[in-house]
């Protein structure tokens, strides 16, 4: 069983930055691929960004191309999502979750955390 605890959200303006973090116990970490997701208000949960577990492999939703980074370092069993540019759509919580296999599907993650909030002043 994996516990996983997000941290690193808050309040930013517009252009700024933030660093998620994910923290990983209770199973064995570095073979899971790992994903963010995020949901805003009114809105359906959407894939963010998925890292494999080697790290060598990584997805990005569309709308975070060229802003975002997902990373782990498996020796501290955490995940991170780098934020850079930040606009008022990418408001929401942000959960990171693990899966069996690689996948951009929210469905394929049996392992989720609590979320954490971001919001983006416009």
């Amino acid at each position: 069983q994996v516990q996983l605890v997000e941290s690193g959200g808050g309040l930013v303006q517009a252009g700024g930055s933030l660093r998620l973090s994910c923290a990983a116990s209770g199973g064995t970490f570095s073979r899971y691929p790992m994903g963010w997701f995020r949901q805003a208000p009114g809105k359906e949960r959407e894939i963010v960004a998925v890292i494999s577990w080697t790290g060598g492999r990584r997805y990005y939703a569309d709308s975070v191309k060229g802003r975002f980074t997902i990373s782990r370092d498996n020796a501290k069993n955490t995940v991170y999502l780098q934020m850079n540019s930040l606009k008022p759509e990418d408001t929401g919580v942000y959960y990171c979750a693990a899966a069996n296999d690689y996948s951009d599907s929210s469905s394929s993650y049996g392992y989720w955390g609590q979320g954490t909030q971001v919001t983006v002043s416009s």
